[in-house]
């Protein structure tokens, strides 16, 4: 971003997992962790767990590949300025974005990401669905993941981006709620050499509740990768894959910011939920140049991040 270049973007989340959208078609963009980090800031920006940025598939080095399948590639960062593979909940308010900027009509579009293509289905209102692509399961009986103060064997799932998804048996939902989730979890980086996200899951009447800490954010109010790891997960542990007789299993999934449905089929795994845009805006120019900041302001930011988890029902002791 430029000293002289104002900047517009877009608000909105997917069951509290909250994004700034960028329009960006030619991909004129010069998008800087610098600039990523400044826009996430609770504190000192507008306040996200990451960003995305719309750009033409043709117009992005990165997407080019994929330019004659689709239109638009979703740039997705995280919150710390990384590059991440997929995100679903974020993939859902990528495509309620295109269509309500009129870059795409309302049904079903394709679009590239760095996991793929990936197919969504945007009603002109109501909950939009993405086509997460199959999932892919770690072979063997688990991996080590120490995380909230407890030692887990995690199932490890792919779903274009790494999880380690943790069953606490011993826990309802309430005593989850209470778990303190402000340190990151740790493992081997042999198990997950690019970082992974850790969700903490508890089985409940009808379906699933889980907590996620997200690589480069930390906890977050949802995560729509991680609700179709946990659902896929789940249905592997008590031997529910789909098959010829039972050709596709739906789990519904709690999140602290809402509620997901994740429908595994035997090649696809869907994730249903809503996706939300709240406001619009203009960062001026020269908004995030480069600065010193004392260390508190990242403290300060972490406890507004916070309050989306508190409304919930999360302390925020738990929460950040």
């Amino acid at each position: 971003m430029r000293d002289d270049q104002e900047l517009r973007f877009v608000k909105g989340h997917g069951t509290g997992n909250d994004f700034v959208v960028l329009p960006d078609p030619d991909g004129d963009l010069d998008l800087t962790e610098d600039l990523v980090r400044g826009l996430c800031d609770r504190r000192f920006g507008i306040g996200a767990d990451g960003v995305l940025r719309a750009v033409l598939a043709a117009a992005a080095p990165e997407a080019a590949g994929l330019a004659d399948a689709a239109r638009w590639f979703m740039d997705y960062r995280n919150a710390d300025g990384s590059l991440a593979e997929m995100c679903g909940n974020g993939a859902r308010v990528f495509a309620r974005y295109l269509v309500e900027a009129g870059y795409a009509p309302p049904g079903q579009f394709p679009v590239a990401t760095r996991a793929g293509l990936r197919v969504v289905d945007v009603p002109v209102q109501g909950d939009v669905t993405v086509e997460m692509g199959p999932p892919r399961l770690a072979a063997g009986p688990g991996v080590p993941v120490a995380v909230a103060g407890r030692s887990f064997t995690a199932a490890a799932v792919s779903m274009g981006n790494p999880h380690g998804v943790c069953f606490a048996d011993d826990l309802d939902v309430a005593a989850l709620r209470r778990l303190d989730l402000t340190r990151p979890p740790e493992f081997s980086p042999a198990d997950f050499p690019a970082g992974v996200n850790v969700e903490i899951v508890v089985e409940r009447p009808g379906g699933l509740a889980m907590r996620v800490y997200e690589r480069g954010v930390g906890e977050t109010a949802s995560c729509g990768t991680g609700a179709c790891a946990v659902a896929v997960a789940w249905a592997q542990r008590h031997g529910r894959r789909p098959s010829v007789a039972a050709p596709e299993v739906e789990v519904p999934v709690d999140v602290p910011g809402g509620n997901l449905v994740v429908i595994w089929r035997a090649d696809n795994v869907l994730l249903r939920g809503p996706a939300e845009l709240v406001f619009d805006g203009v960062v001026r120019p020269g908004a995030f140049a480069p600065r010193s900041r004392p260390a508190a302001a990242d403290a300060a930011g972490a406890a507004a991040a916070a309050e989306v988890l508190d409304a919930a029902g999360l302390t925020t002791a738990a929460a950040c």
